[in-house]
């Protein structure tokens, strides 16, 4: 009886079976519509099997009963198609509405086919001589029909929707779509050849070895569900809008009586393990040493306290080794929109919560969250006016109090919304520190100062040079001097035009780098400010040590000389000191003709401030200066 090709495939499912089932799944939807997949292949060669068998021994049985095992294996095949189908929609339609929606189509289209198998005249061929029997007719006709119409459909879908697709997973179906393609093919022309069982559970094999197995989705270490099925399993839930909450420890800070560092590892390990075993909970190793732990909402509270109980008793052999986590709770997944973003809402708690530090223990609320989606579009904000050319520069003018004009100008840097809005620095440019952007940020700046210089000749109304500020990222960059001295070159601009503005922290935090940079940028011709002096750590030691030019008083020391009595006298002398230098001072934040006066009596070189005029567009700047040099 020719069913070695079946038995063959039935054993290939039944090892595939073991496999599978003897690993731990983490119940993701293209987990449960594998499955579905592998029981209707299962059946299918089970099925195929006892149709050969029923129509070998169609003499000794009712004809109702062969007919009836040999269509519905016929039904199996196209139900094999089918659910290959479905397989791929539930990664196209993440949503169950959607899915559903998509389903009741394919659905009417599989039940036709059924009704019409069963409905349609099916014949037997067999020949005892050679081995050889089979079914044909009608009926196989219509198998044949409603499988491929089933298989183009599902390739349309990989077509039309491979960007919802991964490119494993189309892969994957291709091949397994191309082998049981052959297969059926092959049998269709040489009905002899009983293929089609066998290339269904080659399909699977496949389908297995590159998406299924469950042990892709575990970390080898601790056993437990790896970051992998961390987004898989958590943008799921975000898909069909389950609240559940997120405990995330690091289990690194290890205290025991033992120096063994094996006794530690071990220790951790334990917790790991204990983590991994609690009931309703789905336990993820990330990177490091830490835990992600995943629960319903509803049971969050439970289920940290028995959590923070156990982990005041100790581990190891001797329970003398301690872990003392830092723990990060998110009591609710509406405080994220993805899996990406709730490790993102996490990683930056850890960053910047001072009280998980001292605690161990934050639990994230709204207003953090709503904190860090500010930042998020700040950051998306960037880099959209980076690449569609929505960063300004503004300037606002300096006046000389020797020359009783104004001889310089800051250059702002701007953000302008598709709105039409302006975004000031101060809401954009930590952020583009903390990201890195600020160096294209100021490479963009410095380039329209460049532009603008070059266009506007505006050394002929009286301005000697336009400041432009350096920020602690920038001052920290290596090739600072030779992208500036270019960028001064393609536009043909002197170097005496420039004025690089740096702050104390820059100072501190960059030294050696930035002092290599402003040695080659001043023998290039470019001048130096030291911006903000009296913010943070001022000490006169920094003007002793680089090669500035000017020093900028910031607005709050300008405003402390009007309101406290110390903070004159420690004003009067470091402009003293300053002046001893023979270095320049602006004064920043002037916004009355008071202050103005005072500071002018002083003998402060250069005056800043609302007094004179806001930052302008560079047009606007344009007109201020040729109307008030002039």
């Amino acid at each position: 009886m020719p069913i070695q090709i079946q038995c063959c495939g039935l054993l290939l499912m039944l090892i595939l079976l073991y496999f599978y089932k003897s690993q731990k799944t983490i119940k993701l939807n293209t987990e449960k519509a594998f499955w579905n997949s592998f029981r209707m292949t299962f059946v299918s060669i089970i099925l195929d099997i006892l149709s050969c068998i029923a129509i070998r021994y169609r003499e000794f049985l009712p004809d109702i009963a062969v007919k009836l095992i040999s269509k519905t294996y016929l039904v199996t095949l196209v139900g094999v198609s089918f659910f290959a189908l479905l397989y791929i929609c539930t990664d196209i339609y993440s949503r169950k509405s959607d899915y559903k929606k998509t389903m009741i189509p394919y659905g009417f289209f599989v039940f036709l086919a059924i009704a019409l198998i069963y409905a349609l005249p099916i014949l037997f061929y067999e020949n005892k001589s050679e081995s050889v029997l089979y079914s044909y007719g009608p009926s196989d006709y219509a198998t044949y029909a409603f499988a491929l119409g089933t298989l183009a459909m599902l390739a349309i879908r990989l077509l039309s929707q491979k960007s919802k697709i991964s490119a494993s997973r189309r892969q994957a179906v291709w091949i397994w779509m191309g082998v049981w393609f052959a297969a059926a093919l092959t049998q269709f022309i040489f009905p002899n050849l009983l293929l089609v069982g066998f290339a269904s559970a080659l399909g699977m094999l496949v389908l297995y070895l590159k998406l299924e197995n469950p042990g892709n989705n575990l970390d080898r270490q601790t056993g437990l569900f790896n970051h992998g099925a961390f987004l898989q399993y958590v943008n799921q839930l975000y898909s069909s809008e389950t609240d559940f909450a997120v405990l995330s420890a690091t289990l690194e800070k290890v205290a025991s009586e033992s120096i063994r560092a094996d006794i530690d590892e071990s220790a951790v390990l334990e917790a790991a393990d204990y983590l991994g075993s609690l009931h309703d909970v789905f336990t993820f190793k990330n990177s490091g040493n830490e835990i992600i732990l995943v629960f319903d909402a509803a049971k969050a509270d439970r289920h940290i306290d028995d959590i923070f109980k156990r982990f005041k008793r100790g581990w190891g052999k001797s329970g003398g080794v301690f872990i003392a986590p830092y723990w990060v709770f998110v009591p609710h997944s509406d405080l994220a929109d993805s899996a990406e973003n709730l490790m993102h809402l996490i990683r930056y708690t850890r960053q910047n919560c001072a009280e998980l530090a001292e605690s161990h223990f934050y639990k994230i609320d709204s207003e953090l969250a709503a904190q860090l989606n500010k930042e998020k579009e700040m950051e998306q904000l960037i880099s959209d006016a980076i690449i569609n050319d929505r960063l300004e520069v503004w300037y606002q003018p300096i006046y000389s109090t020797e020359l009783r004009r104004f001889a310089s100008a800051e250059a702002l840097v701007r953000i302008r919304r598709e709105n039409g809005e302006l975004v000031p620095p101060a809401d954009f440019i930590p952020i583009a520190e903390s990201n890195g952007s600020i160096l294209k940020v100021g490479e963009t700046v410095f380039r329209k100062v460049c532009e603008f210089l070059n266009k506007s000749e505006i050394d002929k109304h009286g301005i000697s040079y336009i400041e432009i500020n350096l920020s602690v990222v920038q001052c920290a960059y290596e090739k600072l001097a030779e992208d500036y001295i270019s960028i001064m070159a393609d536009y043909g601009i002197s170097p005496k035009l420039i004025n690089l503005e740096i702050t104390e922290s820059a100072s501190m935090n960059a030294k050696k780098t930035l002092l290599e940079n402003m040695k080659r940028l001043t023998s290039y011709g470019v001048n130096f400010s030291l911006d903000d002096f009296g913010t943070g750590q001022s000490n006169l030691d920094y003007i002793v040590d680089m090669p500035v030019d000017i020093v900028k008083f910031d607005k709050g020391m300008t405003s402390a000389y009007f309101e406290n009595g110390k903070a004159k006298y420690i004003m009067d002398a470091a402009m003293s000191m300053i002046q001893g230098m023979n270095l320049k001072i602006v004064s920043e934040g002037i916004e009355t003709e008071e202050q103005f006066k005072v500071m002018n009596d002083l003998g402060i070189n250069y005056i800043q401030g609302y007094y004179f005029s806001k930052p302008l567009s560079a047009d606007e700047f344009m007109k201020f200066i040729i109307k008030n040099n002039n």
